[in-house]
């Protein structure tokens, strides 16, 4: 077994997207390589309605997938194809925008005025980026939790884990989207598929990722065979931690425990033409979908 490095901490930044929804941005819109597939990360959690009622009103999509997981309150949703729905706390939307999509998204918080969630947007190939649009919606019982003897919490969105397997399917990058809990004190070494680019974002509590590229950082202990493993600073809220090439991740929660995403997926390793909510592999496949919003062209069939 491998022990990934850890390749880059950083906080979330404070940005506004929608029609003023003020939210933390982990990633997105730089180096689209840094985490491919994955383009960027949106933590929407805000305890103000002024600053999430105006929502994110229609706009489109194309050549992308969005991952939208609430953890209180709701989110609205609306398309040009005519589907609408609500997703309520601890549920998920993975929408495949594929050849093209408008929709709305418009939150509310619950009976505290909180609204709380996450969007994670995935790459498309090539070979699918003018598929036909679809949804596949997940109520909150329909993702598996596990709870291991030491009261570690996972709950599997996608992916396959201790031998249970996330309700959503058919994604192209063979994603892995986790929902961990550890209890206070509690040292966990979790697998991550080797072939995988994957992150952590920590949004309660306090955590430490072991590094094993990373000498100077604070011993956490030695293992039977005399090897050193070292963590860097522990991470707090809204922190986004990158990893390096390994097939493990070794994490200790702080002494109120901790609560992260770990998402992992396979890399597209394409060229990547970026404005906006549209991604596409050339400039002149982006200069086509702007001449087909304006032509009014923009939704297929």
């Amino acid at each position: 077994m491998s022990l990934r490095p850890v390749m880059e901490t950083r906080k979330a930044a404070p940005a506004m997207e929608g029609a003023g929804v003020h939210l933390h941005r982990a990633f997105g819109f730089q180096d689209p390589t840094e985490l491919d597939p994955f383009l960027l990360f949106d933590d929407f959690r805000n305890d103000n309605p002024e600053h999430f009622l105006r929502g994110f009103p229609w706009h489109p999509h194309r050549g992308i997938e969005t991952i939208t997981y609430v953890l209180a309150g709701t989110v609205a949703h609306g398309d040009s194809l005519g589907n609408t729905g609500t997703l309520g706390a601890g549920d998920v939307q993975w929408m495949t925008a594929g050849s093209g999509i408008l929709h709305q998204e418009m939150p509310t918080g619950n009976a505290q005025g909180q609204m709380h969630g996450f969007q994670l947007w995935g790459n498309l190939p090539a070979s699918q980026k003018m598929t036909a649009p679809r949804y596949q919606d997940v109520g909150a019982q329909e993702i598996p939790e596990i709870v291991d003897d030491d009261g570690t919490r996972v709950r599997v969105i996608v992916g396959e884990f201790w031998g249970r397997t996330g309700p959503v399917d058919g994604i192209a990058a063979d994603p892995q989207y986790l929902d961990i809990s550890l209890p206070a004190g509690v040292r966990k070494t979790i697998p991550v598929d080797t072939y995988r680019r994957a992150f952590a974002y920590v949004f309660e509590g306090h955590a430490a990722f072991a590094d094993a590229s990373a000498p100077a950082g604070v011993l956490l202990e030695k293992e039977v065979a005399g090897e050193e493993i070292h963590i860097r600073d522990m991470s707090g809220n809204r922190t986004l931690v990158r990893f390096g090439t390994g097939d493990e991740i070794t994490v200790q929660a702080g002494p109120e425990g901790a609560r992260f995403l770990l998402i992992s997926g396979a890399p597209i390793a394409e060229p990547v033409a970026w404005h906006g909510p549209i991604v596409m592999n050339t400039q002149a496949e982006l200069m086509q979908a702007m001449k087909d919003l304006r032509d009014g062209t923009f939704i297929q069939g």
